[in-house]
């Protein structure tokens, strides 16, 4: 059995002397009367990193978990970037996973400690309420104690910054660098953690700045009807504040998906708890089709993504894709005829369809990297996606995705469309024919180490192939070398005869490589599909032998 080294045995002896939680105390104790060598340099191979997503790890104790220590620290370096940048006031969020209430408490007990105006909001709810509430209030900063769609032992900690900082306008948006660096920065230099000073009183938000959002989204609806709309929260946080909103709006209650609407850490019903986990939304459908529904909608855990199923006669119930959602929310916004400056845009991994439909309609569109973190950066947006099911469409309100006023403007665009005896997929295929079916498919290979993406990156770049599936290479884009305005990112951008183009880069949040291939196609709408769809898997299949030969 490895022996636990006086190195190590000093390090877990000081962070017990600091823990303020006699759970994980008691858990570090346990081990090393066990003697479990193996487990305690897991908890202890370095503090869990902060990065632009915040934090987000398992749970557990040690540096390298999430737990009560880590966030005290990580809020007590918030509290001092703040200080720095002469900020005043901070509002805090949760959802409903295992951790989060404790974590806010620390959290508000530290802000409250270094001196500035806290506001928490009143029991777990959605990430875009702490987001629109963030800049309803005008905070220098907001935090959201959420793992979003991780497996149920994670939790973690997203931040927002409001106004403008260090010659940034956030407005209420997620961190960008180099605030995460810096931010790292104030974590590592954090005294003592009994030496820090805490404080109660806060502001517990009213039941009057939740409905604030409630009424603020439901606006979105221009002439509510009676479709029948299944809805799961995917055992997270969404079914109540979801529900008021389509009712305020004027709409049914949609029909719940009873055994995922209340909230539950454990997440029993879903392996992942993602819609687009295979098998995730399938309770769903199943209730769609007992109750002979006209739309399925889910969101992820602390709902600031949405899901949208529908019946397709041929194929009978499907999820869209998150591409195709994206389509038509832009096709149905640039109809509706946004301000003139107005700015529609998507992450570079996403379908190249947006930047087309913005250009039939005369609205401007950019592109930026993957995440929200950069969409909401760009001034004037009215509208932005990524493939990921994340949608920002009232972006007035709130600057990031929100799977809820994603979720009522589908409800509204399907009824708007059955009043015209049309179905969504009608719609879709009305962009298709103007624009080129355009098909697209993510490829995700599981890694064990950086070392193995790093390596498979360098593959692309040091032997760019000249065909893929039998598809003529005509440009090659090395993402940390961008040739147009896009900052440098890791990753490759390929384009292939015939409209094809994929991007291959490494997740931002676990240990995957990720690929995103595009194929688009012209002509009559159905060969269009079978020929796509012919063209995709014989690409899938060749960049899959490439990806994981070693």
């Amino acid at each position: 059995m490895e022996q636990i080294s006086p190195e190590l045995l000093e390090q877990v002896e000081s962070w017990i002397a600091e823990d303020p939680d006699p759970k994980t105390r008691a858990q570090l104790r346990q081990m090393l009367e066990s003697e479990d060598a193996a487990e305690l340099k897991s908890c202890f191979s370095g503090f869990l990193e902060f990065g632009t997503a915040g934090l987000r790890g398992a749970l557990g104790p040690g540096p390298s978990r999430m737990n009560r220590a880590v966030v005290t620290k990580t809020a007590a370096g918030i509290a001092s970037y703040m200080k720095k940048r002469g900020m005043k006031s901070v509002a805090i969020g949760r959802d409903a996973r295992y951790g989060s209430e404790d974590f806010t408490r620390d959290t508000a007990e530290i802000m409250m400690g270094a001196g500035f105006s806290v506001y928490v909001l009143p029991r777990p709810l959605p990430t875009p309420v702490l987001a629109f509430v963030t800049r309803k209030l005008n905070c220098d900063v907001g935090i959201m104690v959420t793992a979003s769609h991780n497996p149920p032992q994670d939790n973690g900690y997203k931040v927002y910054l409001g106004g403008t900082v260090d010659g940034v306008f956030y407005d209420g948006s997620q961190i960008i660098s180099p605030a995460d660096a810096q931010i790292s920065e104030e974590i590592s230099k954090v005294p003592p953690l009994p030496t820090l000073p805490r404080a109660n009183g806060w502001n517990v938000l009213s039941e009057t700045d939740v409905e604030s959002y409630i009424s603020t989204t439901a606006k979105l609806a221009t002439n509510p009807g009676k479709l029948k709309v299944v809805y799961t929260a995917m055992h997270g946080v969404g079914t109540e504040t979801l529900t008021k909103v389509f009712v305020k709006a004027g709409f049914p209650a949609p029909i719940l998906v009873t055994a995922q609407a209340q909230p539950d850490p454990d997440f029993p019903t879903v392996a992942f708890p993602n819609p687009e986990e295979p098998g995730a939304i399938d309770l769903a459908l199943k209730t769609a089709g007992e109750e002979n529904a006209d739309l399925v909608i889910a969101n992820d855990p602390d709902a600031d993504r949405c899901a949208v199923a529908i019946k397709d006669p041929v194929t009978g119930w499907r999820m869209l894709r998150g591409d195709e959602v994206g389509a038509l929310l832009a096709e149905y916004i640039a109809r509706h005829k946004p301000a003139a400056n107005s700015v529609m845009a998507n992450s570079i991994v996403s379908s190249t369809i947006v930047s087309k439909i913005a250009k039939h309609y005369g609205v401007n569109f950019q592109e930026t990297l993957t995440g929200f973190k950069w969409l909401s950066k760009l001034p004037n947006l009215c509208f932005a996606y990524e493939e990921a099911l994340g949608y920002a469409v009232d972006t007035s309100s709130v600057n990031d995705k929100d799977g809820i006023s994603a979720a009522l403007m589908m409800v509204q665009m399907a009824t708007d469309l059955a009043v015209e005896g049309k179905s969504i997929l009608n719609l879709l295929d009305e962009i298709w024919s103007r624009h080129g079916f355009h098909a697209t498919r993510q490829i995700s290979v599981r890694t064990t180490s950086v070392k193995q993406i790093a390596d498979t990156l360098g593959k692309f770049r040091e032997n760019t192939p000249e065909q893929i599936g039998g598809f003529k290479l005509i440009q090659f884009d090395d993402l940390e070398a961008p040739k147009d305005h896009l900052p440098p990112t890791n990753g490759v951008r390929m384009f292939l005869e015939g409209g094809t183009r994929i991007i291959i880069r490494p997740s931002g949040t676990e240990p995957k490589i990720k690929c995103y291939i595009e194929v688009v196609t012209q002509g009559e709408l159905s060969i269009a599909k079978s020929k796509a769809a012919q063209m995709m898997d014989v690409i899938e299949e060749t960049l899959r032998k490439m990806l994981t030969s070693q």
